[in-house]
């Protein structure tokens, strides 16, 4: 990873395409953590439902078919897949009620595994210090992970952190490209990170938007997935 090693704090939100992005509130963060990465039952979807009232970020299913959908999967799924899914509901349930160390250890243990929702739950649980000291290279490195499972989510938070440099080099030729690929994988988030994308747009000459859009077609070159590579 190299320079990515040697420092990372979180990049930010600006609807201005020439002011510094402004980080999103914890609260809008927080709600995404229970809505983008899964779905945890009545309780998770009420708290989701109050957030998205505020600032309607955040994605959900747009049609009963989905859920009927999800339910036919969880009814096909091998008995290995019903306990992924058992462990990360117990994962979320403990965030939610604020257990962040037991978050932290259950998440832990599926993001190893290869869960994307539970490698952005640690980079999120990382960049802010909750259940985990606060490490934001490990943090990138969890976004990192996620991102490159095609994670629409990681893919933008790991966009805002080469927007600012901060972990990564700064790069906003790359920042685009994964903030890009975010928008396409977006739910109801979708309109405020295109206010994003194009923010980091902004900054890019005609050659350099040319060069993120073509990254973003053929990919983001893949990376060692920090975490799980140094042992964190």
């Amino acid at each position: 990873m190299g320079q990515e090693n040697s420092k990372f704090d979180k990049a930010s939100v600006s609807i201005k395409p020439d002011s510094a992005l402004q980080r999103p509130r914890a609260a809008d963060v927080e709600a995404m953590m229970i809505v983008a990465l899964g779905r945890v039952g009545k309780k998770a979807r009420k708290s989701m439902l109050m957030a998205d009232r505020e600032m309607n970020l955040f994605a959900r299913p747009k049609r009963r078919s989905a859920w009927f959908a999800l339910g036919l999967l969880v009814c096909l799924a091998a008995p290995a897949d019903l306990a992924v899914a058992d462990s990360f509901r117990k994962g979320a349930a403990a965030y939610e009620r604020h257990d962040y160390m037991r978050a932290s250890a259950i998440f832990f243990d599926l993001a190893v595994a290869g869960d994307a929702r539970a490698q952005t739950y640690l980079g999120y649980m990382y960049e802010y210090g909750k259940g985990v000291p606060q490490n934001f290279v490990v943090s990138a490195g969890w976004y990192r992970c996620a991102s490159q499972q095609g994670f629409a989510s990681a893919q933008y938070f790991l966009g805002l952190m080469y927007d600012k440099g901060r972990g990564v080099p700064q790069d906003y030729v790359l920042a685009y490209a994964l903030l890009n690929l975010a928008v396409a994988g977006a739910g109801r988030e979708r309109d405020h990170w295109v206010i994003v994308r194009d923010a980091v747009n902004s900054k890019l000459s005609l050659a350099e938007r040319s060069q993120a859009q073509q990254l973003a077609f053929q990919g983001v070159p893949q990376q060692p997935c920090l975490p799980i590579v140094t042992g964190y």
